[in-house]
């Protein structure tokens, strides 16, 4: 009884202490999670950009995000991971700047988009920062032992972001257009600076640079089984509310809800999993909801069962990301949990760089729905890491 209510205190003690950092990703998070409804529809309809070119818009991000996370992962080690976190707020907030900018160009649409996809590439800037510095951070204050709670807490802000972001940001559009969404962007990362003003730092881990690829060795397996879970989770964020406009459905940004929402209520109920049975064992069963979820949307012929299959994707995807990301810690050097961290999400990053345009040019030769079912065929492909992953941990037991 005793060491039970031990372990709930030590768990609270856990949540208290990441709480400012987790509220900084929701935040940060807010303003990409406020332009998922919006941004496609704005550039296909307002600009008159392609499906493929919605798709290098969207996936611009991610690219960017890749190539910045080794120098932010680096600087998070060396310079602080609070010093992170701070600087990549302020660079979503200079996003906004450019969004802004874009408006004055809507006479030239392809200007405009120029203008859009700069501005997509310094928020992934400033998210390599915000997230590297932030999971660094959290594993700096809680120890290593409770990386799988960090992971599942910064998960929540992030996808419950998500959630709230997509009505948010349609109410937003509602108000004032594009213009709305863009000075949202400029201003509400101001109140996670606030926020985690007085959180204290932790001492950087490293002196010295340490290269990526000593890292990148350590994780691409269970970055690989991220980078395959990953498709469903970016075909819906780039895509589905050009489904939902291709079917006349109607309201997209509920499918954000029900994505964001079921990734909460699996990070709330399950989330210590990873950490107590293993990170393979739960990713491999929520590859499998999550595949289920895409099948679902392929077949959706109602706005109902997208909402559904929306729902089972973010469910299964929710346990996924640490579930993989446990395995990366525990292969990772502990002097480089911030690079770690930054070389994990790399895999996302890939893999969300290369779904967007390849699923736009297979959206604009073969339909919309077409997207769900290779995504579907490209997450289940994870299963084979996680089967991987146990198998190396029984040859190591």
């Amino acid at each position: 009884m005793i060491e039970q209510q031990n372990q709930i205190s030590q768990g609270k003690n856990v949540f208290l202490t990441l709480l400012p950092g987790v509220l900084a990703i929701f935040i940060g998070f807010l303003i990409m999670g406020m332009q998922l409804p919006v941004l496609p529809v704005y550039l296909h309809d307002t600009l008159g950009a392609s499906t493929l070119m919605v798709g290098v818009v969207i996936g611009s991000q991610f690219v960017a995000a890749l190539l910045s996370r080794s120098w932010a992962g680096n600087f998070a080690d060396i310079h602080g991971a609070k010093r992170a976190t701070v600087i990549g707020l302020l660079v979503i907030a200079a996003s906004g700047i450019l969004y802004l900018l874009s408006l004055l160009f809507l006479h030239t649409p392809a200007v405009s988009v120029g203008v859009l996809l700069a501005g997509r590439i310094v928020l992934a800037l400033g998210e390599s920062l915000l997230v590297t510095g932030a999971m660094g951070w959290g594993i700096g204050l809680v120890g290593a032992r409770n990386a799988g709670k960090v992971m599942s807490w910064n998960g929540i802000a992030m996808y419950g972001a998500y959630a709230l972001g997509a009505p948010l940001g349609i109410a937003f559009n509602a108000w004032g257009g594009f213009f709305g969404l863009s000075l949202a962007a400029l201003l509400v990362p101001f109140l996670a600076l606030l926020i985690i003003a007085r959180v204290r730092a932790v001492v950087p881990t490293s002196t010295t640079k340490t290269p990526f690829y000593s890292v990148l060795s350590a994780v691409w397996k269970p970055g690989l089984g991220l980078a395959l879970c990953s498709v469903g989770f970016g075909v819906i964020e780039a895509f589905i509310a050009l489904l939902f406009t291709a079917h006349h459905w109607g309201n997209a940004s509920l499918a954000f809800t029900a994505f964001g929402l079921a990734f909460i209520v699996a990070r709330l109920f399950f989330g210590h999993l990873p950490d107590k049975l293993g990170g393979a064992k739960v990713a491999l069963v929520c590859v499998v909801i999550e595949a289920l979820g895409q099948l679902l949307i392929w077949r959706a012929d109602t706005a109902m069962l997208a909402y559904l299959g929306a729902a089972l994707t973010g469910f299964g995807y929710s346990l996924a990301f640490p579930g993989f990301g446990v395995e990366a810690v525990r292969r990772a050097p502990p002097q480089t949990s911030s690079l770690a961290m930054g070389a994990y999400v790399a895999f996302l990053d890939i893999s969300l760089g290369i779904t967007a345009p390849l699923a736009g040019a297979l959206a604009g030769k073969w339909g919309i729905n077409t997207v769900y079912l290779a995504s579907a065929g490209a997450v289940a492909l994870s299963v084979i890491m996680a089967l991987l992953l146990m198998a190396g941990r029984k040859n190591q037991a």
